[in-house]
C-alpha cells in the first residue's frame, strides 16, 4: 500500500513540475535548436534563384539559440552579395558567412538591417570587418542611438561566448523612403512602407524573383511584439501599402518561414484588427486596463510566444488607443 502511495505521489509531482515548465522549456516553440553543427538555429533555405534564408527560433532570444530568433537572409547576385540582418552576435554573422561560401565565393558587399533592434544589428560588427557597407533606415539608426548599448549589454548576458568580440557599431549608409543596390544585374530595394513593429521597419524586394524579405512588418507562427512605441493603426495602414505592391510574391516575414500574403495577412493584420476592436469596445464602454489584459486571446494560443506576449500587447494597444 505504502508503495502505491509513494508511486502516486511521485506521479503528482511529476505533473506539477511539468506545469510550473515555461511554454519554451515544454518545447511548445519548437526545438532549442534545429542546427547543433552551427551557431545558426537552423541552416538556410534557397527561397528563389537567387535567395536564402536562415529561418530564426520563433521564441525570445536564449544561449540556445544564440539569439538567432529572426530571419537571416542573403541575396545572390552575379557581382556581389547582400545580408539582410547582420544577426545578433559576430558568432552568427561568421556562421552565416560560412554558408555564403559553401554557395557562392562573391564578397558581401552590402548589409541591410531590417530595422534598428539586437538581432538586426549587432553582428554587423563582423560585416563591417568583412568590407561590407552597413545600410539601415534613419529612425532605425536613431533607435540604436537610443539604445543599442544597453540592448548589447542583454544580448550578451544570455548569447555568453557567442558574445564575444561582438561591438556596437553604426550604419554606413542611412536612408529615408527607399534605397537601390545593383548586385550585378540583380536589382535589390530596400523601401520603407511606413510606421510598423518598431522605428525604421524596412522591408528588401528582389522584383526579378517576386521575392521580399518582408522584415517586421509581417508575422507568421509567432505572435506580434507590440512595443510601448508601436503605434497599431499606422502599422494597419503600412501593411496595406505593403500588401498591394507584394500580392503575388513569396514573403519572407521577419519571423516564420516563407509564405504567401494571406498567410502574414492572418499572422499580422487580422491580429491587430482584432486586438484594437477589442480594445475599442472596452473604451465604449468606459472599461478599464485590467479589462484589456483580460482579453480572450485564445484563438491565437497556437502562436509561439503566446504566453510571453498577449497579455502585454492588449495593454500595450490599450494604453495608446486612450490617447488616440
Amino acid at each position: 500500500m505504502h508503495s502505491w502511495i509513494f508511486i502516486a505521489a511521485l506521479m503528482a509531482a511529476s505533473v506539477q513540475a511539468a506545469d510550473e515548465k515555461t511554454a519554451l522549456e515544454r518545447g511548445d516553440y519548437g526545438p532549442l535548436d534545429k542546427a547543433p553543427t552551427t551557431p545558426l538555429y537552423d541552416y538556410p533555405v534557397q527561397v528563389s534563384e537567387h535567395v536564402y534564408s536562415a529561418i530564426g527560433a520563433t521564441q525570445p532570444p536564449t544561449y540556445e539559440n544564440a539569439g538567432h530568433n529572426n530571419n537571416l537572409s542573403f541575396v545572390i547576385g552575379s557581382e556581389a552579395v547582400l545580408v539582410v540582418n547582420g544577426g545578433s552576435n559576430n558568432a552568427l554573422a561568421r556562421a552565416l558567412h560560412d554558408e555564403i561560401k559553401s554557395r557562392t565565393n562573391l564578397p558581401v558587399k552590402y548589409v541591410i538591417s531590417e530595422n534598428g533592434q539586437g538581432h538586426a544589428v549587432y553582428g554587423n560588427h563582423y560585416w563591417k570587418s568583412q568590407g561590407a557597407t552597413l545600410i539601415g533606415h534613419v529612425d532605425a539608426q536613431h533607435e540604436m542611438d537610443e539604445k543599442g548599448f544597453s540592448g548589447l549589454a542583454r544580448m550578451r548576458e544570455y548569447a555568453k561566448e557567442f558574445a564575444q568580440d561582438t561591438e556596437f557599431v553604426n550604419f554606413d549608409v542611412t536612408f529615408d523612403d527607399q534605397h537601390a543596390l545593383d548586385l550585378g544585374g540583380l536589382a535589390v530595394i530596400a523601401k520603407i512602407y511606413g510606421s510598423a513593429h518598431s522605428p525604421g521597419d524596412v522591408s528588401v524586394l528582389i522584383p526579378d524573383d517576386q521575392v521580399v524579405l518582408a522584415g517586421d512588418m509581417a508575422f507568421h507562427v509567432r505572435m506580434p511584439p507590440i512595443f510601448d512605441n508601436t503605434d497599431t493603426a499606422l502599422w494597419i495602414e503600412s501593411f496595406d501599402l505593403f500588401a498591394e505592391e507584394v500580392s503575388d510574391w513569396t514573403i519572407v516575414p521577419g519571423h516564420g518561414g516563407p509564405t504567401d500574403l494571406a498567410t502574414v495577412t492572418a499572422g499580422t493584420k487580422d491580429y491587430l484588427v482584432f486586438l484594437r476592436d477589442q480594445v475599442q469596445q472596452i473604451l465604449n464602454d468606459g472599461g478599464s486596463l485590467d479589462e484589456a489584459y483580460q482579453i480572450d486571446q485564445t484563438a491565437y494560443k497556437h502562436w509561439h510566444t503566446y504566453d510571453e506576449l498577449a497579455a502585454r500587447n492588449a495593454g500595450r494597444v490599450f494604453e495608446r488607443m486612450e490617447f488616440e
